[in-house]
């Protein structure tokens, strides 16, 4: 005797659906039934995904928004000049640069043996570095990175702008 393939699940949701289990090994049908009962059918679980999209939406527009403000006053407060790019990636770029820079001055100086003085050469240096394509593409960087990949920017990533004010 064969052991079935085919299942009617009495869903959480209350709905009964036969499932095709038979892409499962045999001895995993009977455990994965068990948990399907536990779970709401497909349908219902899309839905309800569909239902949250719009709240994590907001979310994650909020915490854009927040991110956004933050590197906007650090950005001022450094004195870093504006990023060039489309539109677009403007607001990524900048969002970007303040976390990998955070991120390097700790590593760098809170963490590691760097004083105010070697930071200070690196920080007119990330002024040079106004593209902001350059900036999202080393978004996954590590901090203490950061002097290699300045080294490495072209010019093509840098403006024309005098970089000492």
């Amino acid at each position: 005797m064969a052991v079935r393939t085919t299942w009617k699940i009495a869903h959480s949701c209350g709905h009964e659906v036969t499932h095709n289990l038979s892409d499962r090994p045999a001895d995993r049908r009977a455990g994965f039934a068990r948990w399907l009962e536990g779970r709401d059918c497909t349908d219902c679980w899309k839905a309800a995904r569909d239902l949250d999209t719009e709240s994590k939406e907001a979310w994650i527009a909020a915490k854009r928004a927040e991110e956004q403000r933050v590197a906007a006053e650090w950005a001022e407060q450094f004195d870093m000049p504006p990023l060039d790019g489309p539109e677009k990636a403007l607001a990524w770029g900048e969002r970007s640069r303040h976390q990998l820079v955070t991120a390097a001055y700790s590593a760098l100086v809170s963490e590691g043996t760097w004083d105010e003085a070697d930071w200070a050469v690196l920080e007119d240096k990330i002024r040079t570095v106004d593209r902001a394509g350059w900036w999202i593409d080393q978004r996954d960087a590590e901090g203490s990175d950061l002097p290699e990949l300045l080294d490495a920017a072209t010019s093509d990533d840098t403006g024309t702008e005098n970089p000492f004010r």
